[in-house]
């Protein structure tokens, strides 16, 4: 009897010391990277990827638990022969996996994803590729896995015992079925509320620690759900006539060199700190500085006051990790995926806190929530952030916000640590209580319990936590050496309710300010129109550093910055410029709305920019 009980769970156990082995293997055939990290590290890689081969085992576990449940209603079923079949069939398979990935990492420096799976309609690229493998190694590897895992098998697992003839099979069936419902928690990684991703095995700035974490079996099941989400999309237009046409906006994409157009310095040092923050949702219809609802956002209209305020600056995206990789990264979203969900194309992208780093910047990152949302620690882990804060660095009685620390928490934190932080320090901060479901712990602003109203409060309670957090910096030493980015991750349909693909739901703020401000440069507001991509390069340029890597990103304080801004939305894009907007929708490869004035040319640029863009994400 209890032996009888006892299988299922040992059954889930040897999948987690099996993927214990397949990382054993891999750091073992790695060992020259591997000999680089501590002993603490290495160990860790054990531990942090621990999640992901919980969710593994427990996916592989799903129809053997159900099949225990179906065998001991019908005992003529032959249980202990499919279990058998199953298991030497998957465990082949993933052994073989375990060792294909050693050579592919090897090769190519990135855990098996769907890559591969490119090269089946070349066989002899395929064999080219392979060519140089040591065959009779990874062959001898191979057999040694498999036969670990027979011996693994017999010592964890053995025999499924026979249900004793004096228990009832119903209660033996609901015992199973109780088994593969608790196969829910780790199947999603825990009790969390964001399911498990990549994100929660990169734990080091080393890129090879978090690659050892990752189970590379569940990373290529990933990939593979990942991959529909990549829709290719049919060329508008040859690809000389797409570079000819984005050569005018981003010559750098094409390869074709950027124009000398130096902007003037609105700075008064080009070594400030730089308070980077990430405002949810703000969308410009509630920021009166730049044309929105008045009294909303008083903290942020004041402060643009004194800063240099862009009024014409578009989101690249809808949704706050497409927001992030367009800011940090200069990069552009795209329709239907985001590249913040592919860690391997992630790794490629420039970050403006590597960048930084080169300058001698230290770096922190804040955040209330989880970062495993949306795969985003595993890109802020990769750019070298030295330290990240998020939910769980909270006390219990601090996470009083649905999605963790409301904004007022955060703020508080940050505070109290800049007076530690080295200078010339790079910080960068993301707001959430401006998220749905906008429960905000203030007394009500704006009356009403229409969801408009919701939100209307929550931004009013981020810029009043705004202004008393830049009350207290302007009394702090670095404050006067210190340049604050403020802009939006993405804008929002509320109010109004704005269509999908209306540029008054990507319309967003940004805005420069802060005591390294020059006093001549106050109170300047930036009309050109532009796009979230174009902060990373206005940035470094200010720093008088090289921005070539952002090949997608310009700088808007050049004096002869073209006006454009592209922006994409589900299977869609939109385009902006002094002539008018143009929405376009890629299934129907129609224009959604052109206003009368938007000539083919504003149209074919955009067509351009989505081609070449989506080429460079496949790429990377």
């Amino acid at each position: 009897m209890k032996n009888r009980f006892a299988f299922q769970p040992r059954y889930f156990l040897f999948w987690l010391l099996f993927f214990g082995l397949g990382r054993a293997l891999f750091l073992g055939y790695e060992h020259a990277a591997a000999s680089q990290l501590s002993m603490s590290t290495l160990a860790a890689t054990f531990g942090y990827g621990l999640r992901l081969d919980a969710s593994a085992a427990a996916y592989i576990s799903l129809l053997p638990f159900l099949l225990i449940a179906v065998g001991s209603l019908f005992p003529k079923l032959p249980l202990r022969g499919l279990l058998a079949a199953y298991t030497g069939l998957i465990g082949g398979l993933l052994a073989l996996m375990t060792v294909v990935d050693l050579e592919l990492y090897r090769a190519w420096g990135f855990r098996l994803d769907d890559t591969p799976l490119q090269y089946l309609s070349s066989p002899a690229e395929m064999a080219a590729s392979a060519g140089s493998a040591p065959v009779g190694l990874l062959l001898a590897l191979l057999v040694g896995l498999c036969l670990g895992g027979w011996w693994l098998y017999r010592g964890v697992v053995g025999r499924l015992p026979a249900l004793p003839a004096w228990f009832g099979r119903g209660r033996a069936a609901l015992a199973s079925l109780l088994y593969t419902a608790l196969l829910v928690v780790p199947l999603r990684g825990g009790t969390q509320q964001i399911p498990v991703n990549q994100s929660d095995v990169y734990f080091s700035r080393t890129p090879f620690a978090n690659h050892a974490a990752l189970n590379a079996p569940w990373n290529f099941m990933s990939a593979l759900v990942l991959r529909a989400e990549e829709k290719p999309l049919a060329p508008f237009m040859a690809d000389s006539t797409a570079r000819r046409l984005v050569a005018g906006l981003y010559p750098l994409a094409v390869g074709a060199p950027a124009p000398a157009d130096s902007a003037v310095s609105v700075l008064t040092t080009t070594r400030p700190n730089v308070l980077f923050i990430i405002l949810e949702s703000f969308t410009a219809k509630l920021v009166g500085s730049v044309g929105g609802e008045k009294g909303v956002t008083p903290n942020l209209d004041s402060l643009a006051r004194t800063g240099v305020l862009f009024n014409n600056v578009y989101a690249a995206g809808d949704r706050s990790q497409k927001g992030l990789v367009a800011l940090l990264s200069g990069y552009p979203n795209q329709p239907t995926t985001s590249i913040i969900k592919f860690p391997r194309k992630t790794e490629n992208l420039p970050h403006l806190c590597r960048t930084l780093a080169t300058a001698g910047y230290s770096s922190r990152y804040y955040y209330g929530g989880e970062l495993a949302f949306a795969n985003m620690k595993s890109y802020l882990q990769t750019a070298g952030y030295e330290h990240l804060t998020e939910r769980a660095d909270f006390a219990t009685s601090e996470q009083n916000s649905k999605w963790g620390a409301h904004d007022g928490v955060l703020f508080n934190r940050i505070l109290a640590d800049l007076n530690q932080q080295r200078q010339p320090f790079f910080v960068t901060a993301f707001t959430l209580s401006s998220h749905e479901p906008f429960d905000v712990p203030m007394k009500t602003r704006f009356p009403g319990a229409t969801e408009v109203a919701q939100f209307r409060n929550s931004v009013f309670y981020t810029d009043y936590t705004l202004g008393k957090f830049l009350q207290a910096a302007k009394k702090q030493p670095w404050y006067a050496n210190t340049l604050l980015v403020l802009v939006a991750d993405h804008g929002h349909t509320l109010p109004g309710n704005s269509t999908n693909q209306s540029p008054k739901k990507f319309h967003i703020p940004l805005l420069l300010a802060g005591g390294a401000i020059r006093p001549e440069s106050r109170g300047r507001v930036v009309s050109t129109i532009g796009s979230q991509t174009d902060v990373a390069a206005t940035l470094l340029h200010q720093l008088q550093l090289p921005a070539n890597t952002y090949v997608w990103s310009r700088d808007l304080l050049a004096p002869h910055a073209v006006p454009f801004a592209f922006y994409t939305y589900n299977d869609g894009f939109g385009a902006v410029s002094p002539a008018g907007i143009v929405t376009y929708d890629n299934v129907s490869r129609h224009t959604w709305e052109r206003d009368g004035t938007v000539p083919d040319a504003q149209v074919e640029l955009a067509e351009a920019l989505e081609q070449l863009s989506m080429q460079d994400f496949a790429r990377r």
